[in-house]
């Protein structure tokens, strides 16, 4: 089987192909190798307010889209979903089961890729993604870039409308936790 493949989007009338890596889960399911925005595994990318698919110069509750607003898994609707709006195809965030798979069936070990912080991901089969510490934007200013990475779910929390589900990690833990929507975040994306 390959292992390591090429899927197709459509963004801005053009077709641009992102690779993914079939880390051997469960699930199937694929990881792109590099998040929206970015043109290498290394490269940050973009930040996104939770449920917004641009980027915006300050990131602040006041001017979040979706801070305090009652909306539901949005996996695959490009209204929402930063990885299907901007890559288009089969792209999309992943939820919080997807992530919560993530961190149950593969070994994450701090690295530095390319002068870059952040975690290998291997997956049972051997094969892995680099998740770079990209940090957040708060505000206008970024932080714990290359000490931290914090990459959004398609999950909002059960309980309040202020906050949803997102990957973190840092040099020694990783898990799923809930973020503030209004926080600008990574997305990884991927395709069933």
């Amino acid at each position: 089987t390959n292992s390591i493949g090429t899927a197709y989007g459509e963004e801005k009338s053009f077709t641009t192909s992102y690779d993914w890596v079939d880390l051997g889960l469960p699930s199937g399911l694929k990881w792109a190798t590099c998040n929206v925005g970015a043109t290498s595994p290394e490269d940050y990318g973009n930040y996104y307010a939770w449920g917004e698919t641009t980027t915006k110069a300050s990131y602040y509750d006041s001017n979040s889209v979706t801070y305090g607003q009652q909306i539901s898994d949005f996996s695959g609707n490009a209204t929402y979903d930063a990885a299907r709006a901007n890559w288009g195809g089969t792209w999309r965030m992943p939820t919080k089961a997807e992530m919560q798979e993530l961190i149950n069936n593969c070994t994450w070990t701090w690295t530095t890729q390319n002068g870059v912080n952040g975690r290998r991901v291997t997956g049972p089969n051997g094969n892995s993604i680099f998740l770079p510490a990209a940090g957040a934007c708060s505000g206008s200013s970024n932080y714990n870039v290359g000490m931290g990475g914090f990459y959004w779910s398609s999950t909002p929390h059960e309980s309040y409308t202020d906050r949803t589900y997102g990957l973190d990690f840092y040099n020694g833990s990783h898990g799923v936790y809930w973020d503030f929507r209004y926080i600008g975040l990574s997305v990884r994306p991927v395709s069933d």
